[in-house]
């Protein structure tokens, strides 16, 4: 396993829990937004491997309660059950984010019982999806069953939209919020306008859109927040 990136430390990343975060290379998705393309497109150099990455992790024992695994995409990785129960041996808990692409791999962590708080991406509405992941032929129903797991389990979890002005309309909101209903937390954060992501056409939603956005989903989901707004 290559690690892409190591925040030695965050308060933000897991909640509850004072946790580093590990980044690892490649995904599936294209998102025309996305603030850590060099891990999606390669260009990104590994910074270290597993043995080094676990090496830093017997030091900080007593220091931190786990480890935030994000990307990329986690869970295109094979081994990835395989590296978290290494993590879980020493005694950190895990955090995964994910796009929800893979459900299948995502129920095998579930079965064994090896997550303890799951972050996955609402995209877009359906029918926007592709559009919003940069990929023309997708198959949504994996979007579905992932949440669909996600809700069903007994383990902490959270959605998450990231909104564009240009990508994202009142309409879509209404679709996510009967697609995520009832869910126990739902954050809308707004998009932020860097050289760094692949359009650099595309503009930051006003925070008056995001106000509305917000109403719209409490309707189906009264717990949704916005976050860093």
């Amino acid at each position: 396993m290559l690690i892409h990136g190591l925040q030695k430390m965050t308060l933000l990343d897991f909640p509850e829990h004072i946790a580093c975060t590990v980044f690892l290379g490649g995904c599936d998705f294209r998102c025309p937004y996305c603030h850590n393309f060099e891990l999606v497109d390669g260009s990104a150099a590994p910074l270290m491997d597993d043995e080094k990455f676990f090496g830093f992790l017997e030091k900080r024992h007593g220091l931190l309660d786990g480890v935030a695994i994000t990307g990329g995409e986690p869970l295109m990785r094979t081994d990835i059950a395989d590296f978290i129960r290494k993590i879980r041996a020493m005694g950190f808990k895990v955090k995964l984010d994910t796009n929800g692409y893979h459900p299948e791999r995502l129920q095998e962590l579930y079965r064994e019982g090896l997550l303890d708080y799951v972050a996955m991406d609402i995209k877009n509405s359906l029918p926007k999806y592709g559009l919003t992941v940069g990929i023309d032929s997708l198959d949504t129903e994996r979007i579905l069953k992932s949440i669909s797991i996600i809700m069903s389990s007994d383990i902490p979890y959270e959605f998450r939209t990231t909104v564009v002005h240009e990508l994202h309309s009142d309409e879509d909101f209404t679709a996510i919020g009967k697609m995520i209903k009832g869910a126990s937390r739902y954050y809308l954060q707004q998009f932020t306008e860097r050289d760094t992501v692949p359009n650099k056409n595309l503009t930051t939603p006003s925070d008056e859109d995001m106000v509305r956005f917000l109403e719209i989903v409490k309707n189906y989901v009264p717990g949704a927040e916005l976050r860093g707004l």
